[in-house]
């Protein structure tokens, strides 16, 4: 195996084009404290309870929040900071201001935002066996409106378990992803060796995030459809690339259509309804192709393969393996390659971080060996620097629940149907849970009953949990493993 990154690339790109977001604030964002989300260790002994009882839980409408306008909400003021690309920003000032929870209205929707551990542990306690995540009406309308299946992102109640129970044997359990480290391999391996190409004599990457996103795909499709789309060649076909461009067409659609009545859009047929619906007819269409061709060719020994397995050892439709695996591809794509994108960047902070690391990688690998699965469990630093990476800049910075009960939490009692926002972002840069949580501190993670469990969110909580999860590790910890096998001077990023 070729070593391609030996000249140390700048990597200026990733503050040239960053599809990530921006950088944490430097600010340390310091939630009001309060006895009921202090962290107690399992061995230390919890407070009395109190001799009075308590007060009856507020209101829905008792919770602060931003000023609510009419028909805006908020949505003026969020315009105003930054825009729905820095949200993640906004929302977290408006923690510091208002509290661990706290009600906010963009247009129509209307959300309840948590961000302390407490609340989240409580939740959890309290959740059913079929938990609701916020409703996609534009995605529900497009599958309505093309008579499609619904996928785990759409779900809900029994369907929703029966769907998630056949996907999980594959992709929850360890030992079932542990197999795909060869097929991740041969893909990260032939990433490389484009990195190669793209250096410029001075190390820099131009456009790293989108070659980052051809990873991320080609990784993605060999795994659920075994197919690569040749998106890593020097001579790239228009399937692939068209693939990923109607996916952005899509996701930038539909954020449009969840402020304002996808109903409205549909029935005027706008142009943002038009857009959205023809990518995802596009989206189909080729997840259809790449599903049906592998169906075919191990029908005869389903066993033999990863997606054929599933479907024959179920009793799934075949729309909703369209629709699972579609949804499946499209949320592992970005997140996956703005996780590694932010781990560069923030490695290329601290130098002494990647030496360490480095130190790790070279005392558990023979030289010229790619890892595999098993070699990675024995690289904790390297699953702490992760860790630490997603936590100052997760890609996803909120997760949702909608309450399918009446639920108490905190101090306030929230109505069935209460869209809730669970927030990764604001936990992990809250000077109450990490101290000095700006900084990049990889060790944070290897001592032991010092992290809230709930202060660390980044693939949501729960039965609901992102069930991309064990794959996404695995492929960002083989990513990042083999990147610093081939490279040997500190990564670096060239401000412009």
């Amino acid at each position: 195996m070729s070593c391609p990154l030996k000249r140390a690339p700048l990597l200026g790109s990733l503050l040239k084009q960053r599809g990530a977001g921006t950088q944490p604030q430097q600010q340390q964002s310091r939630l009001p404290t309060s006895s009921l989300c202090a962290f107690h260790h399992p061995k230390e002994a919890l407070p009395a309870p109190p001799s009075s009882p308590p007060p009856p839980p507020h209101s829905l409408s008792a919770l602060p929040g931003p000023t609510n306008w009419p028909l805006m909400g908020s949505l003026l003021d969020v315009l105003w900071k930054g825009g729905l690309k820095r949200q993640h920003e906004t929302l977290a000032d408006y923690h510091r201001k208002f509290g661990k929870i706290f009600r906010m209205k963009l247009g129509a929707f209307d959300s309840v935002h948590i961000g302390a551990p407490c609340l989240l542990e409580a939740l959890y306690r309290k959740e059913s066996a079929y938990p609701q995540r916020l409703e996609i009406k534009p995605w529900k309308a497009y599958r309505d409106y093309r008579d499609e299946g619904y996928g785990l992102l759409i779900l809900e109640g029994k369907d929703w378990q029966r769907v998630r129970s056949a996907f999980q044997k594959k992709l929850m359990k360890p030992m079932e992803i542990v197999k795909l480290d060869v097929k991740i391999n041969e893909v990260l391996e032939d990433f490389m060796q484009r990195v190669d190409v793209l250096c410029k004599p001075n190390g820099e990457i131009e456009d790293l995030y989108s070659e980052l996103n051809k990873w991320s795909f080609e990784s993605i499709c060999l795994v659920l459809y075994g197919k690569r789309f040749g998106l890593l060649q020097e001579d790239v076909g228009d399937e692939g690339l068209n693939f990923i461009k109607d996916i952005k067409t899509m996701m930038s659609t539909f954020g449009m259509m969840m402020v304002t009545p996808v109903e409205l859009h549909k029935s005027l047929n706008t142009k943002v309804w038009q857009a959205h619906t023809k990518a995802w007819d596009n989206i189909f269409k080729t997840a259809k192709y790449s599903i049906d061709s592998r169906l075919k060719k191990y029908s005869a020994n389903p066993a033999e393969d990863f997606l054929c397995d599933i479907y024959f050892g179920s009793q799934l439709s075949k729309k909703e393996l369209y629709a699972v695996i579609t949804e499946l591809q499209i949320a592992g794509v970005e997140t996956t390659a703005n996780s590694l994108l932010w781990a560069l960047y923030n490695m290329s902070r601290n130098p002494p971080v990647q030496t360490k690391l480095l130190g790790e990688i070279q005392s558990v690998l023979p030289a010229n060996k790619s890892p595999s699965a098993e070699d990675l469990k024995k690289m904790p630093y390297l699953k702490a620097c992760l860790k630490e990476s997603m936590r100052i800049t997760p890609s996803v910075p909120f997760t949702t629940r909608t309450l399918d009960k009446e639920t108490v939490l905190g101090d306030y009692v929230l109505p069935k149907g209460t869209v809730l926002m669970l927030k990764s972002h604001a936990l992990g840069s809250n000077e109450e849970y990490f101290s000095d949580w700006s900084k990049f501190k990889p060790e944070r993670w290897l001592q032991k009953n010092t992290i809230n469990p709930f202060a660390h969110i980044p693939f949501g909580i729960g039965k609901r949990m992102c069930i991309g999860r064990r794959l996404a590790e695995l492929q960002l910890q083989l990513a990042l493993c083999l990147y610093f096998i081939c490279r040997e001077l500190p990564i670096a990023f060239q401000r412009r």
